[in-house]
């Protein structure tokens, strides 16, 4: 490789972990988590509703349904602190029904959340959909589609890996250690095959794992890569006689560290509370939203790499292993602070 490719290799390397780590800091991987509102019409117009919202420390997200003008109170309301959760529990009657009327999120238009809205009437009928600040409002439909349904956990799929920053900065170090297009798509393939089964395994109940371990050890992954970068650089043209054991084996690498970030995009399904009725179809959604996300996410990573060998850059040699330590000490942070919180 010449001079000024090598450079821009590495420059592209450095602007793309900046990029995710300067994304990283504020929200701490993960800590912007959905809230969940689910409506249970228990009789006919009144409905029991169950708000979960994100809770850090003693703060809790400043999140409250404005119900239509025809609703009223049935029951006092009452909150449940669980550490990274509150529970807003209350009954609401609504003469008429719920059809046809509109449901905002008050706060949620200031925030970084989303909120998943969940409505099961008496007659067995679901609608599910995912509020954002942009978008803070629904219509109560009077009859939901499957597609519905798919599209809501689809769209939560592809939006918790792509604000999943632990789980990219993982992705982005495969792709910065495997050479070769044929070698990449079969170490994204063994990493995606693995997170499906124990997203499916996790989800279904069949494995329970805690999860404040899986996401230190998460963690630990990104750590273990990060210093496969670091020693590609310091072996310089020793690579290529004796490549690291994820260099060699890039596929097994994937697999392995994929089982694990599969039980980590699990806890965001659970944490969420998926209610059982809806896990067929939002499992499958959910998991393709989350391939769709990877792979947009690699082939702008790709496609940015491949547009600056194409540039000239000055770099100083010395910049070159800066994306490996800078990905290897957020990934220690992460790993310091998943542990304390056991």
């Amino acid at each position: 490789m010449k001079p000024d490719g090598l450079l821009s290799s590495w420059a592209i390397r450095l602007l793309l972990a900046a990029a995710v780590c300067a994304h990283a800091m504020p929200i701490l991987a993960h800590e912007v988590r959905p809230a969940y509102l689910e409506i249970t019409e228990s009789t006919p117009s009144r409905f029991a509703i169950l708000l979960k919202l994100p809770q850090v420390g003693e703060q809790v997200l400043g999140l409250a349904p404005v119900w239509p003008d025809r609703c009223i109170d049935a029951s006092t309301p009452s909150r449940e602190l669980l550490g990274h959760f509150a529970i807003d529990r209350r009954l609401v009657d609504c003469r008429g029904g719920l059809a046809g009327q509109r449901i905002e999120i008050d706060g949620l238009a200031t925030t970084m959340t989303d909120v998943l809205v969940r409505i099961q009437f008496l007659d067995g009928r679901v609608q599910t959909e995912l509020l954002k600040p942009t978008r803070p409002a629904l219509v109560v439909a009077d009859r939901t589609s499957a597609w519905d349904v798919a599209a809501s956990y689809f769209a939560l799929g592809v939006e918790h890996i792509l604000t999943g920053v632990d789980h990219l900065l993982f992705v982005l170090g495969l792709v910065l250690i495997v050479k070769g297009g044929v070698r990449l798509v079969k170490t994204v393939t063994a990493f995606t095959v693995a997170h499906s089964i124990t997203l499916a395994l996790a989800t279904l109940g069949i494995v329970h794992v805690p999860q404040a371990p899986v996401e230190a050890v998460i963690a630990l992954s990104i750590v273990f890569v990060a210093n496969e970068i670091a020693q590609r650089h310091r072996r310089g043209a020793a690579v290529a006689s004796s490549p690291g054991f994820t260099a060699r084996r890039p596929w097994l690498v994937a697999f392995v560290f994929g089982l694990l970030h599969g039980l980590g995009f699990a806890g965001a399904l659970a944490e969420v509370g998926l209610p059982q009725v809806d896990i067929p179809l939002a499992l499958l959604t959910f998991n393709v939203g989350v391939e769709a996300g990877q792979l947009s996410f690699i082939a702008a990573v790709l496609a940015l790499m491949a547009l600056t060998r194409r540039m000239r850059w000055t770099a100083l040699h010395w910049l070159a292993p800066l994306p490996s330590y800078a990905i290897g000490t957020l990934a220690m942070f992460w790993v310091i602070q998943r542990v304390a919180m056991f």
